[in-house]
């Protein structure tokens, strides 16, 4: 068919868009489906069904179409078709490239602000523009020539064109291409998958192309992050739609471009959560939305923000994402996620909780928002989250900031729950992923912090819960303090043996291979081990003499000794209070070493 032809074709009423009665009938209310951006781009697209309609009868009441217009559907119909010849990418192609780019960039700029109405006039720069920057996806294959996108200020115009109001004559073309041609509505659709720029940018800053030239991806990282990328690139999501599946790609593909940034350079986080990331991602995931792949990267890109960072982490709790969090979670209080990747994404919320934890002024929100009751009961309702909200207590009671936390615990019956956790490791816990050592370390944690924080009522309270039954808690307690003695004993003899051989052959015991003897024991259970034993130095002094009895009743019995007790708690004294000021770690220490001397 010919183009004579083709612009003689009428097309089949029954294909154009609906209308807008139409579609609400059938689809409900636009704003309970997207809101205002739904109903925005709604106007849009009618807008461009009435040209594309408009046009179309032109072409029937008319047996020929001006010259202009002969030009564009020629070049719309033959744009697939076309594969233009490889050529070799080099500094010179790629300049090249560039400057081609800049230049169909300003002209698609300037026909759009002089004919801003007639999407018509400038629906060849458009192709010509993205057609660019397809072509420009090669220079993600030479990394060390990154520079010359910042050189020639490519990276700021790319910047400029995420914001670019190319919806309108993408809908335009959409309705033009189905009304003329229907075979080409989709390819053409496809090829707008979001938004063009987006995809480059994940390409650029790909984890894998960054590393294999860090001088060229410094470059663009600091050429991007001064034209505040993530500013833009949030700006961008909020006006996409993601109920249709191309603008939910573009969701996606911008959180892959601020992993990979993250992931290259760390520092970035606050920056980027400070830019509006953070406050788009806690939106997203509360939204009333089916579970979906973004929402799993969403909690991934909030995880991987409030790692090791109390700015992000302050962040979170003044926009009130503590309770977001909680939520959230909430749903897996009796329910387990149905699929694999949801419970993915419910263990990322819970690392998030648990990041938020380490600041103190998110400790006394957590308890504002009632988060202990909420993991009391996913301790009670053994599910899957069970795990999770153990490690949650953990987080939110350990050191002096988590005395109020301790107490409502043991308020909210919380001792009740915690025990039974204490006196028998569960079986299923290799269905979370989670070890019996984890699982004991984080209950002999959150005991080491009640008997730490506690003060009168409640820390008679759980005295008094070691002396029920026939001190049965005293006796499990040996027997964990047995076993993971047996195990770091191993493990010292392994490594002393290492040592002996080391110094034999003549090599030097550098810091590097003492943290990693460090680590080798810490693995065999070692702050397991010191936990045990300072519950034991705590109880001893309780001034209960039927728990002081048992304690070295047992040690005595299986050929224990006092001396080993005092080198662990003395060992567990030295990495006392890392990141606290130095009148904690002193008056921690002397707390802790007259509870030792008193064993």
């Amino acid at each position: 068919m010919d183009v004579g032809e083709l612009l003689k074709y009428q097309p089949d009423r029954g294909a154009k868009r609906p209308r807008a009665e139409e579609k609400g009938a059938a689809l409900g209310d636009e704003e309970s489906r997207g809101g205002k951006h739904q109903k925005g781009h709604g106007a849009r697209y009618r807008e461009a069904a009435s040209l594309a309609i408009e046009i179309g009868g032109e072409m029937r009441e008319n047996e020929e179409m001006n010259e202009e217009k002969k030009i564009i559907l020629e070049k719309l119909l033959d744009r697939d078709e076309e594969e233009p010849e490889a050529e070799p990418v080099d500094e010179s192609s790629v300049k090249k490239m560039i400057l081609t780019f800049e230049k169909r960039s300003y002209k698609n700029q300037e026909l759009r602000i002089k004919f801003p109405d007639s999407p018509e006039k400038f629906m060849e720069s458009e192709l010509d523009l993205n057609d660019i920057i397809q072509e420009m996806h090669v220079i993600a294959t030479i990394p060390e020539l990154y520079h010359l996108l910042v050189e020639l200020h490519a990276v700021q115009s790319l910047l400029g064109l995420l914001s670019h109001e190319n919806t309108d004559i993408l809908s335009f073309k959409i309705l033009f291409l189905s009304a003329i041609k229907p075979k080409l509505y989709f390819s053409y659709f496809v090829q707008y998958d979001g938004t063009p720029v987006v995809d480059l940018l994940q390409e650029l800053t790909d984890i894998d192309t960054l590393h294999e030239s860090e001088e060229g991806a410094e470059v663009l990282i600091d050429a991007l992050l001064e034209g505040q990328v993530v500013a833009l690139l949030v700006q961008n999501m909020e006006r996409l739609d993601e109920t249709v599946k191309e603008e939910g790609d573009g969701v996606h593909n911008t959180l892959a471009i601020i992993e990979n940034m993250a992931e290259f350079r760390p520092g970035l986080c606050t920056e980027a959560a400070q830019q509006g990331l953070m406050q788009w991602l806690l939106k997203r995931i509360k939204a009333k939305m089916p579970f979906d792949a973004n929402k799993l990267y969403c909690s991934e890109i909030l995880a991987i923000l409030l790692q090791n960072n109390d700015n992000t982490r302050e962040l979170l709790g003044e926009m009130d994402g503590i309770d977001v969090l909680l939520q959230q979670l909430s749903v897996f209080k009796r329910h387990n996620p149905s699929t694999a990747e949801e419970q993915e994404m419910m263990e990322n919320l819970f690392d998030a909780l648990c990041s938020c934890l380490m600041l103190s002024a998110n400790r006394e929100r957590f308890l504002r928002g009632e988060g202990l009751q909420l993991m009391n009961l996913m301790l009670r309702e053994k599910k899957i989250s069970r795990t999770s909200a153990l490690k949650v207590l953990d987080h939110a009671m350990i050191g002096s900031e988590g005395a109020d936390n301790c107490h409502k615990f043991v308020d909210i019956l919380g001792l009740r729950t915690i025990f039974p956790l204490f006196m028998k490791t569960p079986k299923k816990m290799k269905k979370t992923g989670t070890s019996e050592k984890e699982h004991e370390e984080h209950v002999c944690s959150i005991m080491a912090s009640m008997l730490r924080n506690l003060k009168s009522q409640q820390r008679t309270r759980l005295h008094n819960k070691f002396t029920e039954n026939d001190c049965e808690k005293v006796d499990r307690l040996m027997e964990l303090y047995f076993k993971y003695l047996e195990g770091v004993q191993l493990a010292d003899k392994r490594i002393e043996g290492e040592k002996h051989e080391m110094v034999r052959r003549g090599e030097i015991l550098d810091d590097d291979m003492e943290d990693e003897f460090y680590l080798r024991r810490l693995d065999a259970g070692l702050f397991v081990l010191q936990l045990i034993c300072y519950i034991m130095v705590e109880i001893n002094n309780s001034g209960i003499s039927q728990l002081q009895q048992r304690v070295h009743q047992i040690l005595n019995l299986r050929g224990g000794s006092v001396k080993i007790v005092r080198h662990i708690m003395r060992e567990y004294i030295e990495s006392i209070g890392d990141g606290k000021s130095e009148e904690y770690k002193e008056a921690e220490r002397k707390r802790i070493m007259d509870l030792v001397d008193n064993f």
